[in-house]
């Protein structure tokens, strides 16, 4: 048992998803860290695409990995113990404590509360014996009311554990005031009691403007605007969204990252993104490519429906075209599936199988067991933290180099292929790659980055943080 002081949960939840919950939950976690609290973050049920892999080889939400680390923790998968990851408009594969749940991806969403509520009460008991306080985080909307019974990452959670609830509104979006009452209105009388305060997130301008209306909603509610975080522009993670919105530069050395449906894990290629002299351009249509210094073909959640989306804007012809001119082609894991001749499926893990691009002379076969597993390679005297996240098991039909390691990855000219993620984490690696492509420049540690861009930001909001922590008596 946590022999040293103890304190109540603090939650944080959304009046919409995107509100900013993610990145509060993680810069409270560096702010308490950084007191000497020992702290940990805890989300009960995440939907994203975004995965890493746990030293255990479990799975959990990118943003709870990011958030164990401002909190100075391993990360585990108790402190995400349900993601899941979307394959279609209507179905996600659904991962409990780490592993894949075949039973639960067969049953009706309202039914597995049932079996996921003890998963998720056991690990946040087992947080809560370790740690002295934890930092949880919501999803989505405590105010949808039509997924109230099946609730177990929002007010169920706080009810049980006693979390001291903020709800945080995204001011710069408009109609923050009444999200924040329309939530709390959408409440019942013991949930409400468990609200203790409201953040305003993303305000530009002057505080002062905002007076008559914190009092305003304090008369309605009962409740206080207790912080207002400024717009603050970050170089952290982004969970679900790509916000990158570039185009080709004359003068930078310009990579084209194919965001097919159901792209995962596109955080990897932040190091590239954020890289001085480096222009990162989302492609999800045709254009010609011809002109890129390289081609990146990220993850994917389900590969068969990525591969279609290329076929259908001709994205697939553009990559072809541009790998038979010399540009660099990049495959990651299901990019590496997609550049092969085909992906056999025998036992309908996406239900389907396929022709790939042809690029590579590799062939790909699904199986039911998932590879989730930390990895460190021995590269050019190196070595590289990765991990590796993937269906299947792909055989090389000519004898082709290997690209990092043998057997995982290949290689043949210009085409470049890859099971393992996070490669560009590593500035070895990166800038070994990226001065193949005639990039100049001195790359930087990447966690370092991380690390320091979470002070950078703890210090830069100290002072809504304070304001937060203290009125929830974290202190």
């Amino acid at each position: 048992m946590n022999s040293q002081p103890s304190y109540l949960p603090i939650m944080f939840m959304g009046c919409t998803s995107d509100a900013g919950k993610s990145l509060v939950t993680a810069l409270i976690c560096r702010y308490l860290a950084n007191t000497g609290l020992n702290v940990a973050p805890f989300k009960a049920q995440n939907m994203s695409n975004n995965a890493a892999v746990t030293r255990e080889g479990g799975e959990i939400g990118r943003a709870q990995y990011l958030q164990a680390l401002a909190a100075n923790q391993i990360a585990t998968i108790e402190m995400n113990p349900v993601l899941l990851k979307p394959h279609s408009d209507i179905g996600a594969q659904v991962i409990v404590n780490g592993e894949v749940s075949h039973q639960l991806n067969a049953i009706d969403w309202h039914q597995r509360k049932a079996i996921l509520w003890p998963a998720v009460t056991a690990s946040v008991e087992r947080l809560q014996s370790k740690h002295q306080c934890l930092v949880i985080e919501g999803a989505g909307s405590p105010a949808e009311v039509n997924l109230r019974k099946s609730d177990i990452v929002n007010m169920e959670l706080a009810l049980h554990v006693d979390a001291s609830v903020y709800l945080i509104a995204d001011i710069d979006r408009g109609g923050a005031y009444a999200h924040l009452l329309g939530t709390w209105m959408c409440l019942s009388k013991q949930e409400q009691a468990r609200v203790k305060g409201y953040v305003l997130n993303k305000f530009r301008g002057e505080q002062a403007l905002l007076e008559d209306a914190n009092h305003w909603i304090l008369e309605k509610t009962g409740i206080p605007i207790v912080a207002v975080v400024p717009w603050t522009k970050h170089q952290l993670p982004e969970e679900d969204n790509f916000f990158h919105r570039n185009q080709w530069q004359a003068g930078a050395t310009n990579i084209a990252l194919v965001v097919y449906p159901y792209a995962s894990n596109l955080d990897e290629f932040d190091p590239l993104i954020y890289q001085s002299g480096v222009n990162v351009v989302p492609m999800r249509e045709w254009q010609d490519l011809s002109q890129y210094d390289a081609v990146i073909l990220p993850g994917s959640k389900h590969v068969a429906e990525s591969c279609k989306h290329l076929l259908s804007t001709g994205l697939d012809k553009a990559i072809i075209d541009a790998a038979h001119t010399g540009v660099r082609v990049l495959g990651i894991c299901g990019g590496l599936q997609i550049l092969g001749d085909k992906v056999l499926d025998p036992q309908h893990i996406e239900g389907e199988q396929f022709s790939g691009l042809s690029l590579l002379p590799i062939t790909t076969e699904y199986d039911s067991n998932k590879v989730t597993i930390q990895r460190k390679v021995d590269w050019a005297g190196e070595q590289l933290n990765c991990y590796e996240i993937h269906h299947g098991k792909t055989q090389c039909t000519e004898n082709l180099a290997p690209f990092v390691e043998v057997n995982n990855g290949w290689q043949h000219g210009q085409v470049q292929s890859s099971y393992l993620h996070d490669l560009f984490t590593n500035k070895s690696f990166r800038q070994h790659w990226l001065e193949g492509l005639g990039w100049r420049g001195q790359c930087e540690d990447w966690q370092d980055v991380i690390d320091k861009e979470l002070d950078r930001l703890c210090e830069q909001l100290a002072e809504p943080l304070k304001q937060i922590c203290e009125h929830a008596k974290l202190n």
